[in-house]
């Protein structure tokens, strides 16, 4: 990753990033000082960035597998350059494939949520428009909704190992892995104290987490079948490896938390020459690493890779990065992008946000459960239909309101999608997953394929 400034890098998600290697030895010690160093890159919050997925489906068959060689094509056409990140679409936004044929775009940082928007909204037309002319569109939602095989369509060791050390205790890696889609906001660390400061912040992305996995749920299906929650996909989530997708406590101080965490993640991924697996022997920590129980020493490199296959809901990367949110359809990713940044950077916001979600805040939350909590729980089944949590979303919503209304003129896009939205799901009750039930409910395709404008 390249840094584009102190609190922000380069917003993106390809599995090769790697650290230099070094042949020292890393002890416990130096890993936590590293961990509490790099991680909260602290300063007053100046960028945005926002990450979407979307699935590939056939024009004219949704329902049949895109084969590997014809996505492979369509990727091939589109006008990439290469950055020092992966390829780069004409406005910066990187390009990443996942191993289900999952296709994402990573904005580049911004300076104002609606310049992120211009970018990433500029980069998603090239890119439908590039897939249409290949009888391809994308289809935003959490899951996949259609009864479709799931391949995996990438042979990186890196995912061949993430496969083995899920399906060692469930299946639902597998489908994390090759039926899930998100739409992702990453938001600069904060200040060491004051109303924008790290611990702040990171306070008020937990609280704020089952508020948006409601709202925004669009996962209501999983291989073409209603699973009873508007979210399946925070379900298939919270079913998974806990060591890596539950969140750190969230008292206290945010690096120490975090530093402890990723030691106690499981190792999932062992690098070795080309042509040998990558595979980690089962129940192995990365602190069980540091300690003498891997196969050799452990190296800073290694540390630096295992952050990489760590997924709770908001991920320190120097950054912070919300990884809650399902895939939205055509541009909805802007209402997530517009409401985040709205409460996280306006102190008044911000105070009156800690305040609406004061309810959701009981003890067992701060410690270290979520998103086991009865309350994601509910936002992953209910969503908004839940009174609680559609009190605090439309708390929330109007809060960002008021908060781009204070911006004036340049922010009035992002309002009028907000309010939109507002309108039209949690002040109904309701959510994008009501929308794919109520398309199987009468009969047509629960999706929506998106044309080649914008």
């Amino acid at each position: 990753m390249t840094p584009l400034r102190p609190g922000l890098t380069a917003v993106q998600s390809a599995p090769e990033q790697q650290a230099v290697e070094t042949p020292e030895p890393l002890s416990e010690s130096a890993a936590l000082s590293h961990l509490s160093g790099i991680c909260f890159k602290i300063g007053p919050p100046a960028l945005v960035g926002v990450e979407s997925e979307w699935f590939v489906h056939d024009a004219l068959v949704p329902t049949a597998p895109v084969a590997p060689s014809r996505l492979a094509e369509a990727l091939g056409a589109l006008p990439v350059h290469q950055g020092p990140d992966g390829p780069r679409l004409p406005s910066g936004s990187v390009l990443t494939r996942e191993p289900g044929g999952q296709v994402e775009l990573s904005s580049p940082p911004a300076a104002t949520p609606e310049d992120c928007a211009d970018l990433l909204l500029a980069d998603q037309a090239v890119l439908r428009t590039t897939f249409a002319a290949h009888g391809l569109r994308l289809t935003g939602s959490g899951t996949d909704p259609l009864e479709r095989e799931r391949r995996m369509g990438l042979d990186h060791p890196r995912y061949l190992a993430m496969e083995c050390h899920f399906e060692r205790a469930n299946p639902w890696g597998r489908v994390m892995m090759t039926g899930t889609a998100s739409a992702q906001v990453c938001v600069d660390a904060g200040t060491e104290d004051g109303p924008l400061s790290q611990t702040r912040r990171w306070q008020l992305l937990h609280l704020l987490g089952p508020v948006l996995v409601a709202a925004f749920a669009n996962s209501p299906l999983l291989d073409g079948l209603s699973t009873g929650h508007r979210s399946t996909r925070q379900l298939v989530w919270s079913r998974m490896d806990p060591t890596r997708t539950l969140a750190p406590a969230v008292d206290g101080d945010p690096r120490e938390r975090w530093a402890e965490y990723v030691l106690d993640a499981e190792v999932i991924c062992v690098r070795r020459p080309e042509g040998l697996p990558w595979t980690a022997p089962p129940g192995l920590t990365f602190r069980g690493w540091l300690r003498g129980e891997g196969e050799r020493p452990a190296t800073l490199a290694d540390l630096e890779y295992h952050r990489t296959t760590l997924f709770p809901p908001v991920r320190p990367r120097g950054h912070l990065e919300l990884r809650m949110v399902d895939a939205q359809p055509g541009g909805g990713w802007q209402v997530p992008l517009a409401l985040v940044s709205a409460l996280l950077d306006d102190p008044d916001a911000a105070d009156a946000a800690f305040e609406a979600l004061e309810p959701l805040d009981v003890p067992a939350y701060r410690d270290r459960l979520p998103p086991r909590t009865e309350l994601w729980y509910r936002a992953a089944t209910l969503a908004v239909a839940d009174p609680q949590l559609r009190r605090a979303a439309l708390a929330c919503f109007a809060l960002a309101d008021r908060s781009l209304a204070r911006r004036g003129a340049p922010a009035a896009r992002l309002r009028t999608a907000l309010a939109d939205f507002a309108e039209r799901y949690p002040a109904r009750g309701r959510c994008p997953a009501d929308d794919q039930l109520d398309a199987v409910r009468s009969g047509a395709l629960p999706l929506a394929l998106e044309a080649a404008a914008c």
